[in-house]
């Protein structure tokens, strides 16, 4: 029996993925694995039961990624699930830029109780006059899976796409039309585009990026997007870009209280997945994170352990190990196993950073005795037995 605990609501359709053998606690303290979506964790007490966090969503900075991998924790995120709703809010969010639609729809409210409205607004109208996107190029700084979605979608609206991203996947390069123009580097895209929209994460590389420097490379006029993270960009440098005209419009969904109050700004209240759909691929994604986790052993989407799939156990047992990936460990491992007179069927072993985890299937069934001596072993992190 498992038990779970979910810090937030979490859609139905996911939870009902759930087997008889899980069991929803409401003591975070008693479960081995716990959903999250906006919840602050940084602060809470982690217990040794727990073995899984999974967050329906992307960003993970409201989970203390160092503190749980210490304790043999596995953080998952649910990369892709709300692609779709980001990428059709980044496509309405270049079309109000392009388009100045918002003070369009302001006169309207401002003169609704003007009798000839028809016909002032004939007269009115030009002061809204925008641009349009086809032809234009757009820069997509990331190609992960909202940048591909975006970088696709842009193109089939006529627009000449640029694409940037030193670590795009094979999956994602597949995905990407033949269209797009892909660079080397972002200072290109700078260069030479209309329009730029960032999605990659706030690393030390990429905290703003977009900064009194790199804009002053850009067009005059230049509209960018941002979609990803509030940090990428420099809100004073910003501010003064706006206020020049360097920068004809900045779009972003994390408004704080300089953006704001910024003339030139288009700001949207966080809502790039918040649509139902994108929280049903959210929770369907976490939880089948989860029971894979649980049930098999698998590693897919962590953020501070390493990707490791064993496939489903068809040996007598299975033991999975957390540990810290230092030299000699596999080696201790087998010794253990070799003492106990436990043949091992299949070992997969992967590391990541500091950290490293091993799945070892054997023909016979685990014993506590087994478990203590593994856990004995100075490096190890968790011991857990799947089978």
């Amino acid at each position: 029996m498992v038990k779970y605990n979910c810090l937030n609501p979490i859609a139905d359709i996911g939870l009902n993925l759930f087997t008889e053998q899980y069991v929803k606690t409401d003591a975070i303290d008693e479960a081995e694995a716990v959903l999250v979506r906006s919840a602050a964790m940084h602060d809470l007490e982690l217990s040794d039961n727990l073995c899984a966090i999974a967050r329906a969503g992307a960003g993970v900075n409201n989970i203390p990624l160092d503190k749980c991998a210490e304790k043999g924790i596995v953080v998952f995120n649910t990369p892709g699930a709300n692609a779709n709703g980001v990428k059709e809010l980044v496509v309405a969010g270049l079309m109000l830029a392009s388009r100045d639609l918002v003070g369009g729809m302001n006169w309207v409210k401002e003169n609704k109780e003007d009798a000839n409205i028809a016909k002032t607004m004939e007269k009115a109208k030009s002061k809204f006059a925008g641009k349009e996107i086809q032809g234009k190029k757009l820069g997509i700084v990331g190609l992960g899976a909202i940048g591909v979605l975006v970088a696709n979608a842009a193109n089939r609206l006529g627009m000449e796409v640029y694409g940037c991203d030193p670590f795009i996947s094979v999956e994602h390069a597949w995905n990407l039309s033949r269209d797009i123009k892909y660079v080397k580097t972002r200072e290109e895209i700078f260069r030479e585009c209309d329009y730029i929209s960032v999605h990659v994460p706030l690393l030390d590389d990429t905290r703003q990026m977009i900064n009194k420097d790199t804009m002053a490379t850009m067009k005059d006029g230049v509209v960018i997007l941002n979609f990803a993270r509030d940090l990428l960009v420099n809100d004073d440098d910003m501010a003064e870009a706006l206020a020049s005209g360097k920068v004809g419009k900045y779009v972003t969904d994390f408004p704080n209280a300089k953006t704001a109050n910024m003339e030139g700004v288009i700001a949207f209240p966080h809502l790039g997945a918040s649509t139902a759909e994108s929280e049903d691929n959210c929770a369907v994604m976490a939880v089948k994170e989860i029971v894979d986790f649980m049930d098999n052993g698998n590693i897919k989407n962590s953020v501070n352990y390493p990707s490791c799939d064993a496939g489903i156990c068809a040996s007598e047992g299975r033991i999975a190990i957390n540990h810290r990936n230092i030299p000699n460990m596999l080696s201790q491992f087998t010794t253990v196993f070799a003492a106990e007179n436990i043949n091992i069927d299949n070992m997969v072993n992967k590391s990541r950073g500091d950290f490293a985890y091993t799945v070892i299937d054997i023909a016979a069934s685990s014993t506590q005795t087994l478990v203590e001596k593994l856990t004995a072993i100075n490096g190890v992190l968790k011991i857990r037995v799947v089978k």
